[in-house]
């Protein structure tokens, strides 16, 4: 512990070799190398990909062939200047990983890794991250002062000094014009405005969501895909806006993980709009089991009173029976403890143990012994 460094964003630094150190899963979207016990995969040092941060990361070009492993602490190109990042994968998995980035970014080459971090340059790099907190505090009191409608959620200095990107949200356009201005001409730096929105901004801050776990817009999600409502009726959730929102208030990415498995259960159930004609009268949809594929009709619309289980076969053969005009005398029902597997649970034990084997022994029968005797001599029999 003498020979390290704590340099910020949950990292610490060997002051000897230069290697960081971090706890596993300390910083965002952490990555891991799964080729890393393949020797054959690990010859290309090509391409490496390089963490900053909070979760903006990016894939540079090692044109000097320097030596780089994963925990490197180098200084890559930047525009102006350099900047200073932590090498997080190296090898044939980068290759893998870098083919649909440069389809997406269409981008003709990435910037190149001048150098592993030399002294100065990590304590260069350690004053501008000592600085973004008393800096993001300012630039919110100067934007409040110009009466800007946006909030400004995280500031990073690049390694160098010389420019600092402010990360902000705002729901409309904004003018940031005069702002970036004072903003300069205040911490002397070039200004980078950069709009992100509430799942971006979560990301970025963390936390653990409703299901124990941290969250996954921090931990492993690269891209947001659209969540709609449609995917919790899909999936028979309750539609409460407090439960389905997660911590950055717009609907939680989980809702879309398993909607495919149920939308693949569902190609061949019935339209739960349709009613089914009995002689009783008409059978209204109430809920529905997508895998255990059964259905609950009752005679109200509006109340859930004398619930009839049926299973999706024998609700499409009503529906087939209702379109060629014939009247079922009632509904089928069906007993839901006939679908439901058995389940059998067995003694770990053997068959002659028990968890009171132990009053049994003989410590317990002398003890016994002795309350009879106390018994006894008390009553004088």
């Amino acid at each position: 512990m003498e020979n390290e460094e704590y340099i910020g964003r949950g990292c610490r630094i060997n002051k000897k070799s230069g290697e960081t150190i971090c706890n596993s899963g300390c910083h965002k979207l952490d990555s891991y190398d799964w080729l890393h016990d393949i020797s054959d995969c690990c010859a290309s040092n090509d391409i490496v990909e390089v963490r900053f941060k909070n979760t903006r990361k990016g894939y540079y070009q090692n044109t000097n062939k320097i030596r780089l492993s994963k925990g490197d602490v180098i200084a890559v190109e930047a525009t102006p200047g350099h900047d200073i990042g932590i090498v997080v994968l190296t090898g044939e998995i980068v290759n893998q990983r870098y083919k649909p980035f440069i389809a997406g970014n269409q981008r003709e080459e990435p910037k190149k890794v001048y150098r592993k971090a030399k002294q100065v340059d990590i304590q260069k790099w350690k004053e501008a991250i000592e600085l973004e907190n008393e800096t993001m505090l300012k630039a919110r009191k100067i934007s409040d002062d110009l009466g800007l409608e946006m909030k400004i959620g995280d500031v990073e200095y690049q390694g160098d000094k010389t420019k600092a990107i402010f990360y902000y949200i705002a729901d409309d356009r904004v003018d940031f014009r005069e702002l970036i201005k004072v903003l300069a001409d205040q911490f002397k730096v070039r200004i980078e405005m950069k709009q992100i929105g509430a799942r971006q901004e979560a990301g970025r801050i963390g936390g653990i969501g409703t299901c124990g776990r941290e969250l996954c817009c921090s931990s492993w999600i690269t891209n947001f895909v659209s969540v709609t409502t449609n995917a919790a009726r899909y999936q028979e959730v309750s539609l409460n806006p407090q439960k389905l929102a997660g911590q950055c208030g717009k609907l939680k990415c989980c809702l879309n993980y398993e909607l495919d498995a149920y939308l693949d259960a569902q190609k061949d159930f019935p339209d739960t709009s349709i009613a089914l004609e009995t002689k009783k009268g008409k059978a209204y949809h109430q809920k529905t089991d997508v895998f255990k594929r059964l259905m609950w009709y009752s005679y109200s619309r509006e109340s859930a009173e004398g619930l009839t289980c049926m299973t999706i076969d024998t609700v499409n053969e009503i529906i087939s029976k209702n379109k060629k005009g014939e009247v079922v005398e009632k509904l089928m029902g069906v007993e839901e403890s006939s679908m439901a597997s058995v389940i059998d649970y067995q003694n770990a034990l053997d068959e002659e143990e028990s968890l009171s084997r132990f009053d049994e022994g003989p410590q317990s029968s002398a003890k016994e012994k002795r309350h009879k005797k106390r018994r006894k001599n008390k009553h004088g029999k």
